[in-house]
């Protein structure tokens, strides 16, 4: 159940979950702190969306813009138009004259680089299975990590205890 309640300091208007659940609510504007018990409850839904169209009637109705409120369509009516008249990605993309293969590439390759090194050093420990030095750089270095770095950073991860090794195979912990 939700409950539109009202700040007595402030005359905040916000909506309470479930308001017989807690002992006390905190006004969004005030911070002021109400027991919920004397908390006038100025209207009560079983669901949310129920409880914020009445609420933003409320506040409409004091503001004095209630025609302009019931001329407004409800948030579920304007959701459900911008699901039907969005453009695609793909279709924005093309009309700017753009390939969505080669941006989703350019996306990937950003999310790639923006790992740190000791990062994908620890994912080469990861998803190698029974990885030796040779491996983890390798695989660091298709990442964007230098050789040398690679092999320090390995080497590093041992010496901290993040990693083990036990005849040249590597390990994390």
């Amino acid at each position: 159940m939700y409950a539109v309640v009202g700040c007595t300091d402030c005359h905040a208007l916000w909506l309470l979950e479930d308001p017989d659940s807690a002992e006390t609510a905190t006004c969004p504007r005030c911070r002021r702190r109400h027991r919920t018990a004397s908390l006038k409850r100025l209207f009560t839904a079983d669901d949310r969306e129920t409880a914020r169209e009445a609420r933003a009637a409320m506040l409409a109705d004091a503001a004095g813009a209630t025609d302009a409120f019931e001329s407004t369509p409800s948030v579920a009516e304007m959701e459900s138009e911008i699901d039907e008249t969005v453009v695609g990605d793909d279709e924005y993309l093309d009309a700017a004259g753009l390939d969505a293969d080669e941006v989703a590439e350019a996306g990937e390759r950003a999310a790639r680089r923006s790992r740190s090194r000791p990062e994908i050093v620890r994912e080469a420990l990861r998803s190698l299975d029974t990885p030796d030095e040779t491996d983890v750089v390798s695989y660091a270095a298709e990442r964007g990590v230098p050789e040398d770095a690679a092999a320090d950073l390995l080497d590093r991860l041992v010496r901290r205890g993040e990693a083990s090794e036990t005849g040249g195979t590597y390990r994390p912990l």
